[in-house]
């Protein structure tokens, strides 16, 4: 018979072991795996980490390791690096990148004016950011839904959403398909599968990954892409998205514009470590670190994450480096914490719209003609779509007791039937006419 050796607490794990073996009827060689870390010293496998043993008492210190590469496929006068890192885009489809792109800031130019004329109440510029909207979408399919977090118009820009919606959004005006509940920029579009944003960061991160895991189940073939800011990553829900993503394994794509500010904090008061890249291998999910200015380099590794997401049912984080040459909002004045020089360093030497231009003219897509022809097509369409949108009336009062419940509880009905008696009585003193009579 042989005798069984070994400490003490070696023999209680097989014992366990034999008991788990008997208890659950598991097959002997997954019970030997289960607790034979015991027995074998040469390298320990303590759950949830991959290491081997040492003697050596040392800190692991941030500063030993070189921070996470950089992707990009073209430099900055619009030259591909790499032939095989060309995505050979044609024609139309680049065309269409830089007109989206530029129509993008165009729109942005007049309704930040229109702010500032007080014409409405708020407006959010995407200056500088354009390369990882446009990149992104483009890589995606266009049923693959969308959480965006409140600078990512030109993701709904590429997918068709009209200029006219833009403009009745941000006036909240009858035309707005949220009937003027929701701050400007605010857009969702359930045609265009783009969730509706709203303004407390990350909520949007834990229910992506719910989506995407119910995406997993039905086994559609789709994925979701989650946009965030670099600010939005210190809150508490990223990381719980990451860790839900990474553990469900679900087919989704966070992706994080790294534009150098949270508002008016920098990304060095931020965090110590290496951006917000360096997270992904820690919660176990596939990283990359991408040029948010490059937007061929975007277009790769978006369409490279859908892949792996989709194929493997494993999230991907995508660190876009970018820079937001605009003011976080129209109630921020960015000059109180950056200097005007460094915003036009930026501006004239990173621009991604600057870059993709100059790639087109080399390769004989466009030229000056075509440039001065889409500039005044481009401010003839905004302008038109602004003229329409100002025009409209407000939404009717009546909006506000709807599209909560299917049938008005009686609490609701109460106070529609005040507020109804309300207005009809004093109509002189409310501005009625400006506002639509049925909702």
């Amino acid at each position: 018979m042989a005798v069984l050796r070994g400490s003490w607490s070696t023999i209680s794990a097989l014992r366990r072991g034999l008991f788990c073996l008997k208890r659950h009827k598991l097959q002997p060689a997954t019970c030997f795996r289960a607790f034979s870390t015991d027995l074998d010293e040469e390298q320990p496998a303590f759950p949830g980490s991959r290491s081997k043993w040492t003697e050596k008492l040392e800190f692991v210190q941030p500063d030993l390791y070189d921070g996470i590469p950089v992707y990009r496929v073209m430099n900055r006068k619009g030259e591909i690096i790499d032939p095989a890192q060309d995505p050979k885009l044609d024609e139309e489809t680049c065309t269409k990148m830089y007109q989206r792109m530029t129509l993008l800031n165009t729109m942005d130019r007049i309704m930040y004016e229109s702010q500032r004329q007080g014409r409405i109440s708020f407006y959010m510029t995407n200056y500088g950011e354009e390369g990882t909207h446009i990149g992104s979408a483009a890589a995606l399919d266009e049923h693959d839904l969308v959480y965006g977090q409140y600078r990512e118009a030109g993701v709904l820009m590429w997918r068709g959403f009209p200029l006219d919606r833009f403009m009745n959004q941000c006036y909240g005006n009858e035309g707005d398909m949220g009937k003027g509940r929701q701050m400007p920029v605010h857009y969702g579009s359930t045609e265009h599968r783009f969730v509706t944003i709203s303004s407390p960061l990350a909520t949007q991160m834990p229910q992506a990954v719910g989506s995407a895991y119910a995406f997993k189940r039905a086994q559609n073939g789709l994925c979701v892409i989650c946009y965030f800011g670099e600010g939005t990553s210190s809150e508490g829900d990223a990381h719980a998205a990451f860790n839900f993503s990474a553990t469900l394994e679900c087919p989704v794509i966070f992706f994080c514009r790294n534009n150098g500010y949270a508002i008016s904090t920098p990304t060095s008061e931020q965090y110590r470590g290496d951006g917000v890249a360096a997270r992904g291998p820690a919660y176990g999910i596939a990283t990359i670190r991408v040029d948010g200015n490059d937007v061929f380099a975007v277009y790769n590794a978006t369409k490279a994450a859908r892949h792996i997401v989709t194929s493997e049912n494993r999230p991907v984080l995508i660190e876009a480096m970018t820079y937001r040459i605009g003011h976080h909002s129209t109630s921020d004045d960015s000059s109180a914490y950056r200097s005007v020089d460094e915003v036009r360093h930026w501006d004239s030497t990173q621009h991604p719209i600057a870059r993709l231009r100059a790639h087109m003219v080399s390769k004989g897509y466009w030229d000056e003609a075509k440039e001065k022809q889409w500039k005044d097509d481009c401010k003839r369409q905004v302008m038109q779509s602004f003229a329409r949108a100002e025009r409209r009336q407000k939404p009717a009062w009546k909006a506000m007791f709807t599209d909560v419940y299917d049938n008005l509880p009686p609490h609701l009905k109460e106070q529609y039937e005040y507020m109804e008696a309300h207005v009809k009585e004093y109509e002189d003193h409310y501005p009625v006419k400006n506002f639509a009579k049925e909702g």
